[in-house]
């Protein structure tokens, strides 16, 4: 029996984000699955051609509309529900962007959300954590009428791009759009590292820096690694890094292949934040710190000295 997914792509208006192919990878866990992607945009062409190439995706529709040139929750959910119609399930990412729009969707579509999905058992059957990942619940819906979902995207690989390309609907709605809700700005750190949430090599900092001059011993050591760069809520709090380099329950979820996390103590919030890396790599002079418990490699000693070392060694 096939199962209708719809997809929301979450893209910047010419790049698809790869959350898109992470939620893909999540609806294909389910048998029989029939995955279709939203692309919402001004001009949705280059985004839609990136969705078609993912492997197990059935068809792409598009909405192009001048409102949809930026990501606006209120403006693109009732779009979204115009369409809905044919679909059981609904997923968008984990990410600020399908926090704000999914809600929407469920509350105009009277449905229920499921947030943070780590695990499809069924259409209406799906697994998530809660108390900051240390347990996981399993949660079902009655089975009637839809479902919407985020999907925790540091859970899941993302799919594919082939060579294939699925088809590429233009979809019209006639439904009335929102004016109480208007762009006005963004503010957007800007940086040459790797993104955050997408790169394999993560460095972050922690209140043992110090100071904000202090976390220029990471950047420096970030760069000879081609890596991203981190920091916990301590570190946030204290003025030492930006709000967007928050790492853990409260800042974002990542999976990278290699995790150092340099002069973390290793809070439950962080740690949920990390948990899905797949090598952690601690250095703290705290050898009882609690961020060693999870740690594959640990260093104990001075940040200070060994950072410089570690750069030393790196061609």
């Amino acid at each position: 029996m096939s199962a209708r997914i719809l997809v929301i792509a979450e893209h910047d208006g010419s790049k698809l984000n790869f959350s898109t192919a992470k939620c893909v990878t999540c609806a294909h866990a389910l048998a029989g699955a029939e995955v279709t992607v939203l692309v919402l945009a001004a001009a949705a062409g280059p985004v839609a051609a990136q969705a078609a190439r993912l492997n197990g995706v059935k068809r792409v529709l598009t909405i192009e509309n001048g409102a949809n040139a930026q990501p606006l929750a209120a403006v693109l959910a009732p779009q979204i529900v115009a369409l809905a119609g044919p679909f059981e399930l609904l997923l968008g990412p984990s990410t600020t962007f399908g926090k704000d729009l999914m809600a929407r969707v469920a509350g105009l579509l009277e449905a229920p959300q499921v947030s943070d999905i780590m695990a499809i058992e069924s259409a209406t059957r799906f697994r998530r954590p809660i108390y900051a990942g240390n347990a996981i619940v399993t949660v079902e819906s009655s089975g009637a009428g839809k479902v919407v979902g985020t999907v925790r995207i540091a859970s899941f690989e993302a799919a594919a791009s082939g060579d294939a390309s699925a088809p590429i609907e233009a979809a019209s709605v006639d439904v009335p759009l929102p004016a109480h809700t208007r762009f006005i700005s963004v503010s957007a750190a800007k940086s040459d590292r790797p993104d955050l949430q997408t790169a394999s090599r993560v460095v972050s900092g922690g209140r043992a820096l110090g100071s904000a001059e202090g976390f220029k011993i990471l950047y420096s050591l970030a760069d000879r690694m081609g890596a991203a760069v981190g920091a916990s809520r301590a570190a946030v709090d204290a003025g030492y890094a930006p709000n967007e380099m928050q790492v853990g329950q409260t800042g974002k979820i990542i999976s990278p292949e290699l995790y150092v996390a340099v002069g973390i103590s290793g809070a439950i919030q962080h740690l949920t934040g990390i948990k899905d890396a797949r090598t952690i790599v601690a250095i703290n002079k705290d050898g009882e710190a609690p961020i060693f418990e999870v740690a594959d490699l640990g260093l104990v000693g001075d940040l200070f000295q060994i950072i410089p070392e570690i750069e030393k060694l790196i061609s």
